[in-house]
């Protein structure tokens, strides 16, 4: 028995549909271990679903696709039991549960929306719990394994990625000031996408707010040469450059 078990944890098929004491702690075992694996990366980096999150969201998939094991011998029934029954309902169910779970770990600061990634991870979680439960091992450490790679290894692609970073750009101009034409040509110039601009007059004095875009690096925070460069020049009598993530 227990070379047929560690057979099919290998090459990935189905268990047997009657679960038996060995199978049930292999099944769970794994489930733990990898819940366990993904957690860790989310719990040091000190996410919303940590270590003990994620493990319990695995389980409960795993031990959902289980209980429906348990529940599917159709021993002195009818062949159309499957149908009546309806036991893919309890997985399905648990799946959709934790999209709720996944939908209140999102929040939105200001313009920044975060958790996505956190929702994902414990969606994903639920899929390798799925496949652990209904004894597809393989295809549950592959699973494991991508979700390892996409959450660390990505995140170093991701970090020299370049985005639209927008920013707000606020600008009080004397009467002998620069013209809005050769501000824009200046910020076009340094590759800064004006996405809409505000223009005021009060007392001689002209006030332009800018929303714009600028492609950069995650890490770079530091204000565009060309803001810099304008900030020196006369005719400004104020100048505000704000990253708005």
């Amino acid at each position: 028995m227990a070379d047929s078990i560690f057979s099919s944890a290998v090459i990935g098929t189905a268990m047997p549909v009657e679960l038996t004491g060995p199978d049930l702690v292999i099944r769970l075992l794994c489930t733990l271990i990898a819940g366990a694996i993904i957690g860790y990366d989310r719990g040091e980096r000190s996410k919303a679903a940590g270590l003990r999150t994620t493990v319990l969201v695995c389980m409960a998939g795993s031990i959902a696709m289980l209980q429906m094991n348990n529940l599917l011998p159709l021993a002195g029934r009818s062949p159309d039991s499957f149908v009546t029954n309806d036991l893919m309902r309890l997985p399905l169910g648990i799946l959709t549960g934790v999209g709720f779970i996944g939908g209140g770990a999102i929040l939105r600061r200001g313009s920044l929306i975060v958790g996505v990634t956190t929702a994902a991870t414990l969606w994903y979680l639920t899929v390798i719990g799925l496949c652990f439960g209904g004894g597809q091992m393989l295809l549950g450490w592959l699973a494991t394994g991508i979700g390892v790679f996409v959450l660390s290894g990505l995140r170093w692609f991701e970090s020299i990625m370049s985005v639209e970073q927008p920013a707000s750009l606020g600008l009080t101009l004397d009467p002998d000031g620069p013209s809005e034409s050769e501000i824009r040509r200046q910020l076009e110039a340094a590759a800064i996408t004006i996405r809409d601009i505000n223009l005021r007059s009060r007392s001689g004095n002209r006030t332009l707010t800018l929303n714009v875009t600028k492609a950069r690096r995650r890490f770079e925070t530091e204000i565009p040469a060309v803001i810099d460069e304008l900030s020196r020049r006369s005719g400004f009598a104020t100048l505000e450059w704000r990253c708005l993530d």
